[in-house]
């Protein structure tokens, strides 16, 4: 099994996340593209000495970019793969110091 700094990759943040962690204690994380939800809970548990009740995965599309300059092309973002870990009502994770 790999390490569990080598599964969660970084948290995300953004209002919506935000939103998820006040009000339903939900946690939202990138992991690595191959992780499944046994090694992203193993890990959460782990690196954060919390239970975990349920892990939901997504994977995002890369969107398109444009880049500008003088020929003004078009990139695209990178795809990642995303949780969404749920954790009991009364606990919490600080997401500052990881």
């Amino acid at each position: 099994m790999r390490r569990p700094e080598e599964i969660i990759i970084r948290p995300i943040i953004t209002e919506k996340s935000n939103r998820l962690m006040e009000d339903h204690k939900k946690y939202t994380f990138e992991v690595a593209l191959d992780a499944t939800k046994h090694e992203i809970k193993y890990a959460v548990e782990q690196l954060f000495k919390v239970p975990v009740i349920k892990v939901n995965t997504m994977m995002v599309k890369p969107r398109k970019k444009r880049v500008l300059g003088k020929l003004r092309k078009y990139g695209y973002t990178r795809s990642y793969k995303k949780a969404i870990v749920t954790i009991p009502p009364d606990r919490e994770i600080d997401l500052l110091n990881m």
